[in-house]
């Protein structure tokens, strides 16, 4: 099963606690090029009420993506978290498309090194 869709038949009602990774192949499946890397760790809490589904997720971890800079691998730390209701029309729930994009909302929109750790023979050229 992939990360994040969950068989309620499983679950039966009321609340069940979820905790589950994502890594490159994750942000690849949605045609994400820019992310490089990934060690994203999700708890949800996962309400089922019968005819409606409460998650409450918390993202931490860690994508690697290019510098703007210095175009080297850029580690950037993630924490974000999300609450949303779901009506699900069969037996699954699948919030894949929830933590994808609250991960990349997270991300600044400056992905840069801090000053001084970028690759010095790349910043050499843009001080010219």
């Amino acid at each position: 099963m992939q990360p994040f869709v969950v068989n309620l038949n499983d679950l039966g009602r009321g609340v069940s606690q979820l905790s589950q990774s994502a890594g490159r192949e994750f942000f690849e499946s949605f045609g994400n090029q820019e992310i490089l890397d990934a060690d994203i760790k999700v708890e949800a809490s996962i309400h089922n009420r019968g005819v409606s589904v409460d998650v409450e997720a918390q993202i931490s971890g860690t994508v690697t993506v290019l510098c703007d800079r210095c175009l080297e691998r850029l580690d950037i730390p993630v924490e974000t978290e999300f609450e949303e209701t779901y009506t699900p029309e069969g037996a699954e729930l699948d919030f894949s498309q929830e933590v994808y994009d609250f991960v990349c909302i997270a991300l600044p929109l400056q992905r840069v090194h801090e000053a001084g750790e970028c690759n010095p023979e790349t910043t050499k050229y843009l001080s010219k």
